[in-house]
């Protein structure tokens, strides 16, 4: 068993508007790949804002009381703070460096997923407003121009309580299920598993980080080929809020 892990390289900068689907499709056809049935498309998140416009100029930000007093305590700048606060729904937890929200979406993370590198100095770009909806439209256009069944995982890096360093975790999803629920089934010493899901987007969206990179890379698209679980988890109505843990189940906050 493999799966294959095929970065596009071809996709120039993207800026509002920009049709996803052609630049994807010409950058796989200048690297002689042709989409496949199967086929699951991880995209980073930051090229999805950028296409729809989601942008932030920070340097028009005009930070309250609230940010300025979190901006002290974190070391970071008000401007961001603030920004911080208007696409969040909750303040999680302040540190010395950091600050970790819910962000509107339901997503706790760093930032509330804003994003300051890879975009022009003095703008950061959230999260897409949607990433559902989003990975939804482009799986469907994608499925409409190659006639092939594929799925679109949103990707996002991100943090884990109690691990050091970041990883790709799905925001958005369309064409599979997030999770895998394997309760029910046998392991190898023929016993019944009892609480067993797997979060598969976010295995998906960790395997495709590893050649898409944080820098300067210019992979923010990755294929990934060959996954034997696509007809098992094949759904179109599939979303990554499947992953959000309910906050009455959630025992860190």
């Amino acid at each position: 068993m493999q799966i294959q892990l095929i970065g596009l390289t071809e996709i120039p900068m993207v800026s509002e508007g920009d049709n996803l689907i052609d630049l994807i499709l010409k950058s796989a056809e200048m690297q002689k790949i042709t989409l496949q049935n199967g086929d699951i498309l991880v995209v980073a998140e930051t090229l999805i804002s950028k296409a729809e416009g989601n942008f932030i100029d920070l340097d028009s930000i005009i930070p309250g009381n609230e940010a300025i007093e979190l901006a002290k305590k974190t070391g970071k700048d008000p401007k961001l703070v603030e920004t911080i606060i208007n696409q969040s729904l909750e303040i999680v937890r302040v540190g010395p460096d950091f600050i970790v929200s819910e962000t509107k979406h339901g997503f706790v993370c760093a930032n509330a997923g804003i994003d300051e590198s890879n975009v022009e100095n003095g703008k950061a770009t959230p999260m897409p407003t949607d990433p559902d909806k989003s990975a939804l439209q482009l799986r469907n256009k994608l499925e409409n121009s190659t006639e092939k069944e594929i799925a679109i995982i949103i990707s996002d890096t991100q943090g884990r309580p109690f691990r050091e360093g970041a990883v790709g975790v799905a925001i958005g999803a369309s064409g599979i299920n997030s999770i895998w629920n394997r309760q029910g089934e046998i392991d190898l010493y023929g016993k019944e598993l009892q609480t067993t899901q797997i979060a598969v987007a976010d295995e998906l969206a960790a395997a495709a980080s590893l050649i898409m990179g944080q820098a300067d890379e210019g992979i923010p698209v990755v294929i990934i080929r060959g996954y034997a679980g696509f007809n098992i988890l094949r759904n179109t109505k599939s979303e990554a809020k499947s992953l959000i843990r309910p906050k009455k189940f959630d025992a860190f906050r």
